[in-house]
């Protein structure tokens, strides 16, 4: 499995501890998941707006063709 080395201010590292502490989890699954859930996320709001843009541009795509 491939490693990521990440930097984080005292101030972020310890609100981090704090959090994944309050969760019961280690700070790297926290980590982990809040970065995949950021890619998903992004992936999610990318989708929907080309699904956005196909539905609205439908005609006008249906006329150049």
């Amino acid at each position: 499995m491939a490693a990521l080395n990440l930097r984080f201010t005292e101030e972020e590292l310890d609100a981090l501890r704090k959090r994944a502490e309050a969760e019961g989890r280690s700070m790297q699954s926290f980590a982990h998941d809040a970065v995949m859930a950021a890619i998903n996320e992004h992936s999610r709001r990318f989708d929907e707006a080309a699904d956005h843009v196909l539905r609205v541009s439908e005609e006008l795509n249906r006329r150049l063709a």
